[in-house]
């Protein structure tokens, strides 16, 4: 097995001469290891398997959810035929656009992501990439103010908020979608549980910094991620080959999906492994839900009035849900 750093980058590596679908102990060792000291893993020409993406998701954890196509704009059948590509207009493709925009994975929810990890089976000739950033080398660049400023900052998360927030689009609220009326409160400076590295934790679920005015809240969050993402070293795009395996580290990355030609079958299988204890903000039924519960509430009312002008226009979809 060989690990090489990605040149001209502060972060990620890629991994050949290794099959994952038979990987041993010795090899998932150094495989964990250069996974948080990178913070991403490609892996070329792979091809794996549902059953051995799970396999290897499983190594890191509890799996949110497992081999399914939920992110591509196309269906995959058990007997893997394939399903029309999505209309443009569908909640799900959407949810899809929506992760163009910088994020980490489920931060909206009581505990967001610990890893992911996409394989790409179908790819457009052009876009339809993966973009990652590195907030912990983000967070280490800001001068001592602003760090300063930001300690014990936090913001609460919310998938409607950002699909309103960034496409106009307004999802129907349900309990049992990733859509479910729920705002969860999380730092802006997040410790790495296994490395103790800092990192900003922020992205487009992120909103109503707690005891900031709105418009104040929205300029340094818009300040932190501009600010990741202005440096070349900490950005990273990724264009996929068949067979790739794309791996990173939820807990000190923000990615985004890479636009495409959305009548092109993109087809990428998602594996999503969940937080542990690290990554818990608190249940529903917390009294300090129902704060976050009227905040988004507040928020979205606002958003209303204020998302015309974006693709959506302030809609909702007439078809289908993206809950995952």
């Amino acid at each position: 097995m060989k690990i090489t750093p990605v040149e001209n980058k502060v972060f990620g590596a890629v991994v050949t001469d290794v099959a994952l679908g038979s990987l041993s102990d010795d090899d998932f060792a150094k495989i964990e290891a250069a996974f948080l000291e990178y913070g991403f893993l490609v892996f070329p020409e792979q091809f794996l398997s549902n059953e051995d993406s799970i396999a290897f998701g499983k190594r890191f954890g509890e799996l949110e959810f497992a081999a399914t196509s939920v992110l591509s704009n196309q269906d995959v059948n058990e007997d893997g035929s394939r399903g029309e590509v999505l209309d443009i207009n569908s909640q799900r493709m959407r949810m899809i656009i929506g992760n163009e925009a910088w994020h980490t994975d489920s931060t909206y929810k009581p505990f967001s992501s610990k890893c992911a990890m996409l394989s790409a089976v179908v790819v457009p000739e052009q876009g339809g990439g993966t973009a990652l950033a590195d907030t912990r080398s983000g967070y280490a660049a800001l001068d001592q103010a602003t760090k300063d400023r930001i300690a014990g900052l936090s913001a609460y998360h919310s998938n409607q908020y950002s699909q309103a927030n960034d496409l106009g689009d307004f999802p129907m609220q349900q309990a049992d979608s990733i859509y479910h009326g729920e705002a969860y409160l999380r730092p802006l400076v997040k410790e790495h549980p296994q490395t103790g590295v800092k990192n900003l934790f922020i992205g487009r679920h992120a909103f109503a910094i707690r005891g900031l005015r709105r418009d104040e809240s929205e300029a340094l969050l818009k300040s932190l991620l501009d600010f990741v993402v202005s440096d070349e070293a900490r950005v990273y795009e990724h264009k996929y080959q068949p067979g790739d395996l794309l791996f990173w580290d939820n807990r000190a990355l923000l990615h985004r999906a890479l636009p495409y030609d959305y009548d092109k079958p993109r087809i990428v299988i998602a594996t999503r492994v969940a937080g542990e204890e690290s990554e818990f903000a608190y249940s529903p039924t917390d009294p300090e839900a129902e704060v976050g519960r009227r905040a988004l509430a507040d928020e979205l009312a606002l958003l209303r009035a204020e998302t015309n002008d974006r693709r959506y226009q302030a809609t909702t979809a007439s078809s289908g849900k993206a809950a995952f």
